[in-house]
């Protein structure tokens, strides 16, 4: 049974969803984002589900967030869910993609056209961490396209209307799960064009342990993945400092 973007929301946050979107002028996702964030818990989902996906959702779940788990592989999403336990479950990617108030993309590159195509109108203004990296020699010519126009625009292209954030590119899978035993001591440094989308992405970056770094907009994002002066574990002050010799 699909899972519609609001079907877990109680009435009460519905009603105070929509009541502070009429006092502030804003969009009822816009003001259940803000909401989230006073209680410190959001809906989020994962989409691709491998070493990253797997990683930040289970540490997102156990820290309060709901989170839906998908990829190709339902059943292996429904293992993951039942092990996490509490806060986690699995769905398609569209029912992901529709339950989530934060999506997290972690898949191969040259799997988006097929897959944005799946997910209809369901990111339109969404908060979508992109974490996916392009390589050519594995996802062809999208991944050179990429490159070539950089990763965080050539988001932002393949994903009209979405609220997008790089984040979770340069920094090596395996840290994803422990960071948070020693938060803050590295720095994760994120592109986007969108203040509130930076401030949402923010908190979960801090919420795996790692210290958001904010290191410019969409245009940075080409330095948001390895093989670039960003790559690999920097402490906070290393990212800015690098960072900062870098150009749009």
């Amino acid at each position: 049974m699909r899972i519609r973007g609001t079907q877990r929301l109680g009435r009460r946050a519905l009603l105070g969803a929509a009541g502070l979107a009429a006092v502030l002028g804003v969009s009822p996702l816009t003001a259940r984002l803000a909401l989230a964030a006073e209680d410190q818990k959001m809906r989020i989902g994962i989409i691709g589900s491998g070493r990253v996906g797997s990683a930040l959702g289970t540490v997102w779940a156990r820290a309060g967030n709901q989170v839906m788990f998908s990829s190709r592989h339902l059943e292996n999403d429904r293992k993951l869910a039942a092990d996490i336990g509490a806060n986690a479950r699995a769905g398609t990617p569209l029912e992901a993609a529709e339950f989530g108030e934060v999506l997290l993309f972690a898949v191969p590159y040259s799997a988006f056209p097929g897959l944005i195509a799946s997910l209809e109108n369901s990111l339109r203004g969404k908060v979508v961490i992109n974490a996916s990296n392009p390589f050519p020699q594995r996802d062809g010519q999208i991944a050179s396209d990429a490159r070539t126009k950089g990763a965080g625009l050539f988001d932002a292209q393949m994903m009209p209307g979405a609220r997008l954030v790089r984040a979770f590119n340069a920094v090596g899978a395996a840290r994803m799960a422990s960071a948070h035993e020693a938060p803050g001591k590295i720095g994760m440094p994120i592109a986007a064009d969108d203040k509130q989308a930076v401030e949402v992405a923010s908190r979960l970056v801090r919420e795996a342990g790692f210290e958001p770094v904010v290191v410019g907009g969409l245009d940075m994002g080409k330095y948001l993945m390895p093989g670039t002066p960003l790559a690999g574990e920097h402490t906070p002050d290393e990212v800015r400092s690098i960072a900062a010799t870098l150009r749009p």
